[in-house]
């Protein structure tokens, strides 16, 4: 497949976990950044990874309920839990998905079908450490231990 951009952007970061994450191009973006295990302003790359990909899949599923003639009211929430392993550090992150205005099975197969089209989702699939699941109910809870 040929590749042909529909936007272009570009995201710097100076300092790391100590400033600001900004946009070059591509309309206005600046976040103040910081690490998650210190309580100081700013995001951190858990918060802005989970928000990518509540976001994209959230506008992947507004498109398919638009498509199919339904209101939009999926709900996506994501717990990302940061956690040390041999090489240094890793992500885990567990998506849940709410489309109560739907039958189970339909719910289903519509995020089956986001799963698919979401460009976050597809740049996490197969990634051992990402879950995503259709619930009745949040159930995120706790860290994992």
């Amino acid at each position: 497949m040929e590749k042909k951009s529909l936007y272009h952007t570009e995201i710097e970061n100076r300092a790391g976990l100590n400033g600001y994450v900004r946009s070059l191009n591509g309309g206005k973006f600046e976040q103040l950044t910081s690490s998650p295990l210190k309580t100081v302003p700013g995001s951190n790359p858990e918060q802005l990874i989970g928000a990518a990909l509540a976001t994209c899949l959230n506008a992947t599923l507004e498109a398919e309920e638009k498509r199919r003639g339904l209101s939009h009211q999926a709900v996506v929430r994501v717990a990302i839990d940061l956690g040390r392993d041999y090489q240094g550090f890793q992500f885990w992150l567990r998506a849940q998905v709410k489309l109560p205005q739907v039958e189970r099975q339909t719910a289903q197969e519509m995020l089956a079908i986001c799963e698919r089209r979401c460009p976050v989702a597809k740049l996490l699939a197969g990634s051992p450490n990402v879950t995503v699941e259709l619930v009745d109910d949040f159930s995120l809870g706790e860290a994992i231990k």
